[in-house]
C-alpha cells in the first residue's frame, strides 16, 4: 500500500481518488473548502462537486497541504490549469525530492502560453512529471465503470511504475513517452467540445457536429505537432478518444455550456449558476494565442475564443466558418 495524494478535491479529483482507493492505496485527498472536507470526512461523500455518488471507504480529506503532503509516494495534480501554477508554488515546500506528480488538468496557462508539464518543471523542479488524460467522465469513474486512458510520461521504467500503481481491470491506464501530445489533445477538445455544443444548441445536425469533430482533430494534430507531439498520440485515447467523448456527451462540462449558448443563453449567465469549472472557456483564448504563434492554422478554436472572449456573434461565426474558402483535405487544410 502507498500513500495516494490527490491535489483538488472537484469531480475528477475525487473521482480519482476511488481510482486510487480502488487500487488499494492509503489515500489523502485535499480541498481548499472546509465543508468538502468535513463531507468527506464524515463519510457523506462530495455533494458540492460530484453529488449523489458514493466513495470509497477509507478517503480522508484534508485542507491543509503540508499534512496533505506528508509522506506521500505520488501526487495526483487535480486543481483546473489556470490555478495549477499558484498550487504548485503552494506545495513546493512540503513536497519531498523525487515524489513522481501525475499532471492531471487539461489546459494552457493564460499569458505565459506555457503548458501544464512546463508549469510544473518550473515551480516542482523537484519532482518526476507525469500527465493523465483521455475520455472520461467524472460520475462514471466515480462509479467504477470501465474506463481507458493515457498515462504519458517521458521516462518509461516510471512510467511502467505509476501505471501498476494506479491501474485496476476498470480502470485502465496505457502508456505513452509524449506527454506533450497527450496535453495537446486534452485541452483542445475542451475548447472543440463547447464548438460541438453550439451546433447541438442551435439544431444544425449530427452532420454539422461530425463535421466539426473531424475538422476539429486536424486542428489538434496540427497544433500537437508544431508542439512536437507524435501523430500516434492525437490519434489515441488523449486525442480522438477524449475528443470524440466530449463532443458527443451532453454530460461534459464544455459540450453543456456550448449547448446553452447555442440556445440563446449568456455566457455569464450560465457560468453563474456553476460551481464547476468549464476548461474550454479558459483555454480558447491560450490555445488560440499559441496557435497564433506557431503560426498553425486553427479556425474553429480561433472563432470560439471570438465568441467566448471577443463579445463575437454566434450566428455571425457559424457563417465565417461555413464561407471559408473550399480546400482538399488534410491536416494542413484549415
Amino acid at each position: 500500500m502507498a500513500r495516494i495524494t490527490v491535489i483538488g478535491a472537484g469531480a475528477w479529483g475525487t473521482a480519482l481518488a476511488c481510482v486510487a482507493r480502488r487500487a488499494g492505496h492509503d489515500v489523502v485527498l485535499w480541498a481548499r473548502e472546509p465543508e468538502v472536507v468535513a463531507s468527506v470526512n464524515a463519510g457523506e461523500g462530495n455533494p458540492a462537486f460530484l453529488p449523489d455518488v458514493d466513495l470509497e471507504k477509507g478517503i480522508t480529506a484534508t485542507d491543509d497541504l503540508k499534512t496533505a503532503l506528508d509522506g506521500a509516494s505520488l501526487v495526483l495534480h487535480v486543481v483546473p490549469s489556470q490555478f495549477l501554477r499558484a498550487v504548485s508554488t503552494e506545495m513546493a515546500p512540503h513536497l519531498a525530492e523525487g515524489v513522481p506528480v501525475i499532471l492531471c488538468a487539461k489546459g494552457i496557462e493564460h499569458g505565459t502560453l506555457e503548458m501544464m508539464t512546463e508549469v510544473a518543471a518550473e515551480t516542482l523542479p523537484q519532482a518526476p512529471i507525469a500527465v493523465l488524460s483521455g475520455p472520461t467522465f467524472a460520475r462514471e469513474v466515480a462509479a467504477g465503470t470501465p474506463t481507458a486512458v493515457t498515462l504519458a510520461c517521458a521516462d518509461t521504467p516510471l512510467g511502467e511504475a505509476l501505471v501498476d500503481m494506479i491501474g485496476t481491470p476498470n480502470f485502465r491506464p496505457y502508456l505513452s513517452d509524449d506527454p506533450v501530445g497527450a496535453e495537446i489533445g486534452g485541452a483542445v477538445k475542451n475548447v472543440l467540445a463547447i464548438a460541438c455544443g453550439v451546433v447541438t444548441g442551435k439544431k444544425l445536425g449530427d452532420n454539422s457536429r461530425a463535421a466539426l469533430i473531424t475538422r476539429g482533430l486536424a486542428e489538434m494534430a496540427r497544433l500537437g505537432l508544431a508542439k512536437g507531439g507524435k501523430p500516434e498520440t492525437l490519434m489515441g485515447l488523449s486525442g480522438l478518444g477524449d475528443l470524440t467523448l466530449t463532443c458527443n456527451g451532453p454530460q461534459s462540462r464544455n459540450m453543456s455550456l456550448g449547448m446553452a449558448m447555442g440556445e440563446g443563453r449568456a455566457l455569464k449567465d450560465i457560468l453563474a449558476e456553476r460551481n464547476s469549472v468549464a476548461e474550454g472557456v479558459f483555454s480558447a483564448e491560450s490555445v488560440t494565442a499559441l496557435a497564433a504563434s506557431l503560426g498553425i492554422e486553427m479556425p474553429i478554436c480561433a472563432a470560439v475564443d471570438q465568441v467566448i472572449n471577443h463579445g463575437a456573434d454566434i450566428d455571425a461565426a457559424i457563417e465565417g466558418l461555413l464561407n471559408r474558402p473550399f480546400r482538399a483535405e488534410g491536416l494542413d487544410a484549415g
